[in-house]
């Protein structure tokens, strides 16, 4: 199988994370007789840099025209300290959502039994959390029209039918492949976005009899993530209670490290850890690989590519049941970021780490 994947490192550790999960697609490649041809530009910090601006159109043809998108990390702290800059890192990856019409952003989030002692929950409370939340991207009050006055400001939340509708129908294809249980959160006692919403996905659910679905508003949803996680199998939500709950869960999870994400669009479909740019550990190489390294086997897993994905995944849990780990999860004996890559590539049965970008 041939596939173009184009690499987006960004900023920070981006671009070590980046090339450790290029090595390990590249052992992939070699054990399956694979070709991945890889691609690279840039975005946020290193984009404004070069370009003055955190985007290029180049680079969004270039997206388009891949298989696959694998992002490192975006944020600049020269940035994040200027209130009053009018460009910054954040405005690519907007404008590469926008771009592509990532309209649904996928967050797996599982609790490791190796690593339940670090997790700020006890064990029993996070014990076969395994879930996934699918957040839409481009729609609601983060994209709405925007007023500003003196004394008074507003946001407008706005949904149409077929932007609610599109990621309804992977929440109940993605409740089939995996236990048949569906979660929508909203706040239809409230907001008449949410009641458009609960009402599609009631319609739609009649397609599904086999997928058992429930409903919870935002701050009931929110309170039983942390009282009882393990009952959530797949939630489907908008754009802000996504944002809110998949960051709230991710903490189930003891370490941003460790979490994969995707986003799935009408033109591409782009995969990132969750965590930031961590310019603090930038050159350093003590940054936590894993969470990129899982993202490219969603990736491979969106490939059809299943045994390849798999690999990836088991190589990644002999690492944590061995704690094999960076130092934020291993601080007594703490391996490197490449370290741990080149034990997950050994563990695929490939020793190969390539240094530079193909």
């Amino acid at each position: 199988m041939e596939k173009r994947i184009h690499l987006l490192p960004g900023d920070g550790i981006g671009p070590e994370v980046i090339e450790q999960a290029k090595n390990v697609l590249s052992a992939i490649a070699t054990k399956y007789k694979h070709i991945f041809s890889f691609s690279s530009g840039l975005i946020g910090a290193a984009s404004i840099d070069a370009h003055g601006v955190p985007l290029t159109g180049e680079t969004i043809e270039d997206c388009k025209n891949s298989d696959a998108i694998l992002l490192g990390a975006i944020g600049d702290p020269k940035y994040d300290n200027d209130p009053n800059a009018t460009v910054r890192p954040e405005q690519g990856l907007l404008k590469l959502r926008k771009s592509l019409d990532l309209y649904c952003n996928v967050r797996p989030v599982k609790a490791y039994k190796a690593l339940s002692e670090l997790s700020n929950f006890k064990a029993q409370v996070i014990e076969n959390v395994d879930m996934v939340i699918l957040r839409e991207l481009t729609g609601g009050i983060y994209f709405g029209q925007k007023e500003k006055g003196e004394s008074a400001a507003s946001d407008l939340c706005i949904y149409h039918d077929y932007e609610i509708n599109r990621i309804c129908k992977l929440g109940f294809e993605l409740a089939q492949k995996r236990s048949n249980k569906l979660c929508l959160v909203d706040k239809a006692n409230v907001l008449e976005s949410s009641r458009l919403w609960r009402k599609l996905f009631q319609k739609m659910a009649e397609n599904y009899p086999d997928v058992e679905v429930d409903y919870l508003f935002i701050d009931n949803a929110a309170m039983q993530l942390i009282l009882n996680p393990a009952q959530f199998d797949v939630i489907v939500t908008s754009n802000m209670f996504g944002d809110i709950l998949s960051d709230e869960a991710s903490v189930l999870a003891g370490s941003l490290g460790l979490l994969p994400s995707s986003s799935i669009g009408t033109f591409g479909k782009l995969y990132e850890p969750v965590h930031g740019s961590f310019p603090q550990a930038k050159g350093k190489d003590i940054a936590n690989p894993i969470a990129t390294i899982l993202s490219a086997a969603i990736m491979l897993k969106d490939m059809n590519l299943e045994e390849e994905a798999s690999d990836i995944e088991q190589a990644v849990n002999y690492c944590i049941s061995n704690n094999i780990l960076t130092k934020e999860l291993n601080p007594d004996n703490p391996y490197t970021g490449s370290e741990v890559s080149s034990f997950i590539i050994s563990n695929i049965g490939e020793q190969i780490i390539s240094k530079e970008f193909a």
